[in-house]
């Protein structure tokens, strides 16, 4: 029964309801002898649907995902110190330790980091600036949460300027330079890996990807409310193709 609510729910709100509206839309087309533009409508929604669903959303959100697996050992690979990227925060809503929190994805990012740093002992340098007016400065958040965990001062470097990954890249390998730091590990959102390990690798800095924020399971198991549409799967659909893009654009033209 809670399986049935849910898949009538999808249908009745976005953005299911639309793609029944513009099936029903196709088909009054056939009906009024519009055959082929019946045909682009529905050849579209379609898309638009499979898009929409868990089923091809975790599929395609899994192959951008198993790019790179986190390493069985960090002290055997000789890391030296830790890479964290941000992704947005809010300036002005209330946290534990004052006023401005991580987004999901960052607060995801910064458990693992805390676990590494835990184990390792090694500095730890946040870059994220403020990309947008009410997006909050990343960079300072991240300090006092880092800081809140029990993270030393003296082992955090804070880079606040960069507005994206490119220049998460740039302005870090400066920073680590200063610091000595030379293998350094990578954590950030595993889908957002692939084109991040490039970004670094064109800036000649040597890094252990560590993914994290993982949007799908390994194991891919099918169970028809995955059938359903869903605003979440097409996000995660649209941000795979988003990454995708920006990979390509970072080969070719290196920003």
């Amino acid at each position: 029964m809670i399986y049935i609510l849910k898949v009538g729910a999808s249908i009745v709100l976005p953005p299911g309801i639309f793609f029944v509206i513009f099936f029903v839309i196709s088909a009054y087309c056939v009906h009024i002898q519009q055959k082929r533009l019946a045909a682009i409508i529905a050849g579209v929604t379609l898309v638009f649907y499979l898009l929409s669903t868990g089923f091809v959303a975790e599929h395609l959100m899994g192959w951008l995902e198993s790019a790179y697996d986190p390493p069985v050992s960090l002290e055997t690979e000789g890391a030296d110190g830790i890479i964290m990227l941000g992704g947005g925060a809010y300036p002005d809503v209330p946290d534990y330790d004052g006023m401005g929190a991580l987004a999901a994805g960052p607060a995801s990012r910064m458990l693992t980091v805390i676990r590494i740093e835990n184990d390792l002992g090694v500095p730890v340098l946040f870059s994220g600036g403020q990309v947008y007016a009410d997006s909050g400065k990343e960079a300072e958040i991240a300090k006092r949460n880092l800081m809140s965990f029990g993270v030393p001062e003296e082992r955090i470097i804070v880079e606040g300027n960069s507005l994206n990954t490119n220049q998460n890249a740039r302005y870090s390998a400066q920073l680590l330079k200063e610091h000595d730091i030379t293998h350094p590990v990578l954590v950030t959102s595993a889908f957002h890996m692939r084109r991040s390990v490039l970004n670094f690798k064109q800036m000649g800095v040597d890094v252990i990807p560590y993914p994290t924020d993982y949007h799908a399971s390994k194991e891919h198991v099918f169970h028809y409310t995955k059938l359903r549409p869903s605003a979440s799967a097409l996000v995660d659909s649209v941000t795979v193709m988003q990454e995708t893009m920006r990979t390509l654009i970072t080969y070719v033209l290196k920003v």
